[in-house]
């Protein structure tokens, strides 16, 4: 009976000490553009984690888990979410639309309208608009990066308050991500999926991401494993070039060993230390610090316009 009674208690601490996950908020109450019917997997959303408030910094960041474009894995969303939390940053886990039901440039929209999103509320989430990043693994870094390579200022002209926020991310995490779609080190299953059969080489150039980097690309984190053989390092090696050619500042980390989706590699220990660097990172840069929240952002010249979306005429088309 004691046994009974021990073990009930376990169970219920152990129930007790998984966070909620939150309710979905649809990224578009009145339905997505290029929305092709109203099941879930037609309506992206986020799913918005915020820390104790004794935690709580002030900044935010949206979470694109992997999966090829064609899925999304759950421990590069909550989990990553809830390890944010922890470090007093506010998460929103965005459920983004995937091929083959959806191509370009949904996926773009989903993930520029989620930091829109996010600034448009930072009032009444209690957030800081100049400490807004994102934070892709695998094909969800090929999304973050592109959002950080292909934002706009927003539309002041628009009727929708969202809209009209800008969205640049003001910091770019990633893990083992996919960042070009050119050959030879594109992974092929996130380019299918994402561009279709056979795409034109403008729309490869253009969502190759590591050819869209400028002065304005946000400071960035990534890490890979130098022997993962499902996304090759050189995506992050042409990431980090590109970065250096344009002086953004960035911090690569390259492990030896490790199997690509790690997430936050709770059971290697030498991958294990990449969240920590990652704050460590965070930290330095005052991302993590309310007094410091403007003092690191990409210099704008007034006047000077941001990249906006104008895609090439394949672009358009689902």
């Amino acid at each position: 009976m004691k046994l009974l009674l021990a073990v009930l208690i376990l169970s219920m601490n152990i129930f007790a000490q998984e966070p909620q996950r939150p309710a979905p908020i649809p990224l578009w109450p009145a339905g997505a553009p290029l929305a092709q019917g109203n099941l879930p997997e037609d309506i992206p959303t986020l799913s918005l984690y915020h820390p104790p408030e004794d935690k709580a910094t002030g900044a935010a960041i949206v979470v694109c888990p992997g999966g090829g474009y064609r899925a999304l894995a759950d421990h590069e969303g909550h989990a990553v979410a809830v390890w944010l939390n922890s470090i007093g940053v506010t998460a929103a886990v965005l459920k983004y639309r995937l091929g083959p039901r959806y191509r370009h440039p949904a996926m773009m929209n989903d993930a520029l309208r989620a930091i829109r999103t996010v600034r448009a509320n930072a009032g009444e989430w209690k957030i800081d608009p100049a400490r807004i990043g994102i934070m892709g693994f695998s094909a969800g870094g090929h999304l973050a990066s592109t959002a950080a390579t292909h934002f706009d200022e927003g539309n002041p002209q628009s009727n929708d308050p969202v809209e009209k926020a800008s969205s640049r991310p003001d910091v770019l995490i990633l893990g083992y991500p996919v960042i070009t779609m050119t050959d030879p080190y594109a992974h092929r299953g996130s380019r299918q999926h994402l561009l279709g059969d056979d795409p034109k080489p403008e729309l490869i150039d253009y969502l190759s991401n590591e050819k869209q980097v400028t002065y304005r690309t946000p400071p960035t984190f990534f890490f890979h494993t130098q022997d993962d053989s499902a996304v090759p390092v050189e995506n992050s090696l042409l990431f980090a070039a590109a970065l250096r050619r344009e002086q953004v500042s960035y911090e690569l980390h390259v492990y030896s060993n490790g199997r690509h989706g790690v997430g936050l590699a709770q059971n290697d220990p030498a991958l294990a230390t990449w969240p920590r660097l990652l704050e460590n990172w965070l930290r330095a840069r005052g991302f993590l610090n309310r007094r410091q929240a403007s003092e690191h952002r990409a210099p704008s010249t007034p006047g000077a316009k941001s990249k906006e979306y104008r895609p090439p005429p394949a672009a358009a088309a689902q």
